[in-house]
């Protein structure tokens, strides 16, 4: 009697499931992969870099992924749709539920800036809503869930994993940005986009007049 062959991770249809991962494993491997920035850089700054410098990595191949088992989906033109779509789809497929809020700046610096970096901006100045800048809110991220922060490390926000698989989700799909995480309401995922998002959104508002 012939023996059946085990089933591999490689032999499964990447298109079929959204196959959830046991926590402890995810927690596990998660601080190991901080522990081995940790080994390759001098401060919290550059250890943020480090772990949104991974997240791109899995953020471009993530793209990919939710295009091959997302039947209906078809990469937006649209700004404000494809944000929700970030909110909402690529949410879920991290991490089984919706982030918490989406919000854009109100670009002000009492409130904002003393929120992010525990600080007022230089200068003063009441504009307009910032066209570039959304921020996507996360009141508890997976990602902090199981990480204790030294006393002399309570800046470090380990969601930065998260931001560079934002921000390469984002920019691949032609909406070029850059992405940091902060605490802010929890955690604050600040989107900048380049301007050149902004003025194809405002070319297409004028077009659908």
């Amino acid at each position: 009697m012939q023996r059946s062959r085990p089933v591999s991770i490689l032999d499964k249809s990447l298109s079929k499931g959204k196959a959830e991962v046991n926590l402890s494993s995810f927690a596990l491997l998660f601080a190991e992969m901080i522990r081995y920035a940790q080994n390759k850089v001098n401060s919290v700054e550059e250890l943020q870099a480090k772990l949104a410098e991974y997240g791109r990595f899995v953020g471009v191949r993530l793209l990919d992924l939710i295009v091959l088992r997302e039947k209906s989906y078809k990469r937006d033109v649209k700004l404000l749709n494809m944000l929700m779509f970030v909110k909402v789809t690529v949410w879920k497929s991290l991490f089984n539920k919706e982030a918490d809020k989406l919000e854009r700046s109100n670009d002000d610096p009492l409130t904002v800036w003393k929120s992010l970096f525990n600080k007022e901006a230089d200068k003063l100045e009441r504009s307009n809503d910032d066209p570039c800048k959304y921020f996507l809110i996360e009141k508890d991220p997976l990602v902090n869930t199981y990480i204790s922060l030294p006393k002399d490390n309570t800046k470090l926000n380990c969601a930065a994993f998260i931001a560079g698989i934002v921000e390469a989700f984002l920019t691949e799909s032609n909406f070029p940005c850059k992405v940091s995480a902060h605490w802010h309401k929890g955690t604050a995922y600040m989107i900048e986009f380049d301007q050149e998002v902004i003025a194809r959104e405002n070319a297409l508002l004028e077009s659908n007049r």
